[in-house]
């Protein structure tokens, strides 16, 4: 299940302190893209419980933690592991090419 949206608040304790690798959603509400992208998350997230989270950060309401990450353009998805970014992916994406992205980031 995706967790909630995520803000600055809890960024680091959800993101940045977790176990487990966390794929995250930036996003906003008027993205068209964005809101294409959120189906294959959910799915992406019920498959792949147990080994890697995720969470929704709306640019909109943290322009800063989006500045932070140089999100340029929505969707960006950014999968943290340790506390770092180690892989990004820019706009919509078909389910299998997210897999392969979740895929390799677990085989690291």
């Amino acid at each position: 299940m995706i967790q909630p949206i995520v803000g600055e608040d809890n960024f680091q304790k959800t993101v940045l302190q977790s176990k487990s690798p966390v794929m995250v959603d930036f996003w906003a509400q008027w993205c068209g893209p964005c809101l294409a992208t959120a189906p294959v998350l959910e799915e992406l997230a019920k498959e792949y419980t147990g080994k890697i989270d995720f969470a929704k950060v709306d640019v909109d309401a943290n322009g800063p933690l989006a500045a932070k990450y140089g999100i340029a353009s929505i969707p960006t998805m950014i999968i943290f592991k340790g506390g770092q970014p180690v892989q990004q992916v820019v706009g919509y994406k078909p389910k299998k090419e997210l897999k392969k992205v979740l895929d390799g980031v677990l085989e690291e």
